[in-house]
């Protein structure tokens, strides 16, 4: 009797979890934040100049922009919407770019960058939209906070996340499309800050589009943390001069997730190998015992550690949250 192929069977799961997915989500009703309408945001010249003064502009007519989108959410009768942008468009709120419609995009700036010595760009992953983005920006102020002086941390929400609980998060497909708007980014920034150290951070689905984007990304490191996988099977595949990192909490339930990818009639199912294993060829840093939403918590080894890969620093061995 010929032997099973290796691996099947975390394979077999992979495709069962997709049937289920594809039935249960349309069944269950799920919550649509893309319905909320928001007007088209304010076209913005390129960014090209990151001066205080520059920088405050954008960030003034972003912040217009957000509470012409809070107006309009109010009027659809969206009253948790409405308060969640009313916050969004404080004075001290920093917005880099902002649209409201289909869920929402946004990249939010934490710290001054227009002094910034090391740079990191986050990457979320599943269900991150205006209606779920403060744990997001707790994260980001985190991190701010723990790298310190001469730094920055930028948020980018600059895709169409998939939810959680559906078949979109099985499959590269929303990476794909994410990707070039990754690159573009990354690459703006670079140009705006040439002399600091930019790294970008992938938490989540966030690692897929990261890994997508890899070969277009000039970066000094390249964090993959709580993934289900980069889209690849291997370092090498990435195509990346960066350093790749790859970190996983151990109560993160991420790492049952199966790993691989089926390729199928219409199109490919499974996020690729598991980015901690020493087959994959990351260079692995201690996350500490949390789960998967514990990554940027204040006081974590985790946080840490990421703050340590974006100064250019050797990461801890340290297995405990202080």
């Amino acid at each position: 009797m010929a032997s099973r192929p290796r691996g099947s069977r975390p394979l077999r799961t992979l495709l069962a979890a997709f049937v289920v997915t594809s039935v249960v989500v349309p069944v269950s009703g799920a919550a649509r934040p893309a319905a909320v309408p928001a007007p088209a945001p304010k076209a913005l010249a390129p960014l090209r100049s990151a001066t205080p003064g520059a920088l405050a502009e954008r960030y003034a007519v972003n912040r217009a922009g957000i509470r012409a989108a809070e107006r309009m959410a109010e009027g659809h009768g969206d009253r948790a919407r409405a308060e969640a942008l009313r916050g969004m468009a404080g004075p001290a709120r920093q917005f880099l770019f902002f649209d409201g419609r289909n869920g929402g995009r946004t990249t939010e700036v934490f710290g001054d960058l227009a002094r910034a010595e090391r740079i990191a760009v986050l990457v979320p992953g599943s269900d991150t939209h205006l209606d779920r983005y403060a744990r997001l920006r707790s994260g980001a102020l985190a991190l701010q906070r723990e790298l310190g002086g001469r730094s920055a941390v930028l948020a980018w929400v600059g895709y169409r996340t998939p939810s959680t609980v559906s078949p979109d998060v099985l499959t590269p497909g929303r990476a794909a499309e994410a990707a070039p708007g990754l690159r573009a980014f990354v690459g703006a920034v670079a140009k705006l800050r040439p002399t600091a150290r930019l790294s970008v951070l992938c938490h989540s689905y966030g690692a897929v589009v990261c890994g997508r984007a890899a070969s277009g990304l000039n970066v000094a490191d390249l964090v993959l943390f709580g993934s289900p996988g980069a889209g690849v099977e291997n370092v090498s595949a990435l195509h990346t001069p960066a350093t790749v990192w790859a970190g996983r909490g151990d109560d993160d339930w991420i790492a049952d997730v199966p790993h691989g990818q089926l390729q199928l009639p219409f199109g490919t199912l499974g996020l690729g190998a598991d980015p901690v294993t020493p087959e994959f060829g990351a260079r692995v840093f201690a996350a500490g015992p949390g789960g998967h939403s514990d990554y940027l918590k204040p006081g974590s080894v985790s946080l840490r550690n990421l703050a340590r890969i974006v100064s250019g620093q050797a990461p801890s061995e340290e297995r405990s949250d202080a």
